[in-house]
Formats: C-alpha cells, sequence, structure tokens
C-alpha cells in the first residue's frame, strides 16, 4: 500500500584557513551541554512546514523514534562518520555527517536550514567519536560558520528534494585511524546498487522506549532496493531519481538523530559512500517502510563542484 501524505520525519562552509587557526575553532576539549542539543527532527521548523494533519503526528510519533534493531559499533569502524550540531536562533540541532576530505563535510541539507532559506549560523562537527557525550582524546572538535554551508540550489523544504549540503570547516582535521575521509564513486559509475547490502550509522535513538540519542554509534544494515519498488511505498512526489533506498525489513532503519549520515555498500576498497540519510516514515522506524536517501551518483558532480573531494 503507498504512503499517503508527507512521510518524511526521519527517526529518525567558504572561509580561508590558516596555520595560525583559533583554538575556538579546533578544540578536542571543548565542553558542550548535550542537555541542549535536539535531533533536528524535533525542532519547531521541521514540522512548521508540513500540512496541519502531519503535525498533528508529532507528539505521538516523534517520541518512539529508535535506531531500530541495529548494533554497537566498535571504535574506529565509521572513521567517516561525523556528529554534526549546527546551531539555529533556537537551539542547536543534531545530526550526522560524512567525511569527504580534510576540510570539507557531506550532510543533508534540511540538517543545516531552517525552515524556507534560513541557515545555520555555524556550528561543531565532531569527527572520531566513538561516545560522543565525553571529549575523548581521538575526537576532533572543529567550528564551522554559517558563510561555510552550501545548500543544493534546489533545496525544496517540504518535499525534501535535493536534500545536500556541503560544510567547509573553520580549519582542517587530521587523518588518524578514527578519522578518515568516505570513499564515493566514481562519475562513471552508473550501477543502481539494487540488491546490495546497504549500512547506515549514526547517533540516533536506541529504542521505542528511548527519549535520547544513542552515545555511542551504533549500525544497522538492509538490502538497497529499487526505486520501482521504492514507489509501492512512497509517492513520486517525495521519490525521484535523486533519490535511493534502504529496506526497512526487520524494523532495521535510520532514526531521529541520524539524518546527514551515511548509507554506504561493501566494495573490494572498503565502505562506499551511495546515499545520504534523508527522511522515513512518521510511522516510526519501525513501521517497515523503506528509508530514503539521497542518491550520490546522482549529485556527484554537485559535490565535486562544492568541495575539494
Amino acid at each position: 500500500m503507498k504512503a499517503t501524505g508527507f512521510i518524511g520525519t526521519l527517526v529518525l562552509l567558504a572561509l580561508v584557513v590558516t596555520d595560525a587557526r583559533s583554538a575556538n575553532d579546533v578544540n578536542t576539549s571543548v565542553e558542550i551541554d548535550w542537555s541542549k542539543v535536539r535531533p533536528i527532527e524535533e525542532f519547531d521548523h521541521y514540522w512548521a512546514r508540513l500540512p496541519p494533519e502531519l503535525q498533528a503526528l508529532r507528539r505521538t510519533r516523534l517520541v518512539n523514534r529508535p535506531v531500530t534493531n541495529g548494533f554497537a559499533a566498535f571504535p574506529g569502524q565509521f572513521p567517516y562518520q561525523v556528529v554534526l550540531l549546527p546551531e539555529f536562533l533556537v537551539g542547536t540541532g543534531l545530526c550526522g555527517a560524512v567525511v569527504l576530505t580534510n576540510v570539507y563535510i557531506l550532510t543533508a541539507a534540511h540538517c543545516v536550514v531552517q525552515g524556507v532559506g534560513v541557515i545555520a549560523t555555524g556550528g561543531t562537527a565532531i569527527m572520531g567519536a566513538y561516545d560522543r557525550s565525553i571529549p575523548e582524546p581521538d575526537q576532533q572538535r572543529i567550528r564551522f560558520s554559517g558563510s561555510g554551508i552550501t545548500v543544493h540550489p534546489q533545496y525544496t523544504a517540504l518535499t525534501l528534494r535535493n536534500d545536500i549540503a556541503t560544510v567547509l570547516l573553520n580549519a582542517p582535521m587530521s587523518y588518524t585511524v578514527r578519522v578518515q575521509p568516505i570513499r564515493l564513486p566514481t562519475l562513471s559509475d552508473t550501477r543502481t546498487f539494487t540488491g546490495m547490502l546497504g549500512t547506515v550509522s549514526g547517533f540516533g535513538r536506541t529504542s521505542d522506549s528511548s527519549l535520547l540519542p544513542s552515545n555511542f554509534v551504533r549500525y544497522a544494515s538492509n538490502p538497497i532496493i529499487s526505486n520501482s519498488e521504492c514507489l509501492t511505498y512512497w509517492t513520486p512526489i517525495y521519490l525521484g531519481a535523486e533519490n535511493i533506498c534502504m529496506s526497512g525489513a526487520s524494523a532495521r532503519s535510520p532514526c531521529s538523530g541520524d539524518s546527514g549520515g551515511p548509507l554506504t555498500v561493501n566494495s573490494a576498497l572498503g565502505p562506499l559512500q551511495v546515499g545520504l540519510i534523508s527522511f522515513g516514515d512518521t510511522a516510526g522506524c519501525t513501521s517497515g517502510i523503506p528509508s530514503v536517501h539521497a542518491r550520490i551518483t546522482y549529485f556527484l558532480q554537485w559535490i565535486l563542484d562544492n568541495s575539494d573531494y
């Protein structure tokens, strides 16, 4: 049965970099008040763009947003995973992101845009985190500015079409065992990746009863399905050629706090990013509805044009 209405509520920068960078830009021990950080899907502006009948789902659905049936990662298992903390006038959000290069990260546009066209004022990106709640020695916490955020020019908040953005950090990160860039497909790669095992990772919620995102990196895997199969669940209003879907079988899915994180497949050279977590079903992450992601091969030229990848 095809899902109805808007079903996209996942439970789910250019600055000159110099050697004389500020300690405020790179600080592995900076304290973050996590009690004031909320998944981006909990902000009023995320829901205000939706029709009233779907806004009514907010209180009944949002509190039950687990990272469902996933597994705890081991330290360094996902060295390209980023904790993204975008700052808005109304508060600080929590999203995922991916290391592209030592100065650029990739995330979902809805993670860094408040409502229609209001870009985050700045924020912090945390690389190398296993436990995000403490300043681990291997973490690199680097600031970014609003001027370093580049949102796809055709991003549409209502339908989350073209849900992709790059962020230029205020200072470069250092590659370590725990911090490494992701590998993207080549421009000549025409595969759809249908049938391959996809893996999503992030710090989203961990159970139906949990009200807080996970402190630790978690991941879940399911097959990537064709867009034609995905369209049996989603209408073409929300799903197009720029998207790639992961099965929601066995209630495995990304959830609130995971948006902007990676969807990867295994390759001979290691993990290959094929998607960017965008949205899922308002019925909840355990609904079995496929999660929808921005398709990397579709946006690859845009990524190359708006980063130094």
